[in-house]
């Protein structure tokens, strides 16, 4: 089975990617302007620790996304050396049009399904889920 769904499921989300960068977003963009959506005010170290990346590196993405307007750094209350990373109205749009691209070339290709098809997709919904939750 892992031989078979393994390349399955590494086309599908080739795909969806794809369907992102039609709007210029990499896929380590929108994985950034998630998790930052997730966790507003994570600050550079914890985005690297996200990542596992290293912190200059990160540092470099960051600065990126900032120039493109997409995400902004605000203070931190308690610890005015400390900036934390908010999403900017213009980074809330690009998430939004990232998804509904997404949405629609996922939706698209379904209705072309049979119903059995999409019951049993529908079925390894919740399986898929506890299948990447899974820490070995």
């Amino acid at each position: 089975m892992a031989e078979d769904l393994r390349p399955t499921l590494l086309r599908v989300s080739r795909r969806l990617r794809q369907e992102a960068q039609r709007l210029g977003a990499s896929a380590l963009d929108i994985t950034l302007l998630a998790h930052i959506k997730r966790h507003p005010g994570i600050g550079v170290s914890g985005m690297a620790e996200l990542e596992h990346m290293s912190k200059p590196s990160m540092s470099g993405h960051i600065k990126r996304l900032e120039a493109a307007r997409l995400i902004a750094r605000v203070g931190d209350a308690e610890d005015g050396r400390r900036s934390g990373l908010n999403l900017t109205h213009e980074g809330e749009q690009q998430l939004i049009a990232i998804r509904q691209l997404r949405n629609d070339w996922l939706a698209a290709r379904l209705s072309l399904l049979s119903p059995e098809e999409r019951t049993s997709l529908e079925a390894a919904i919740e399986p898929l889920r506890r299948l990447v939750s899974i820490d070995i």
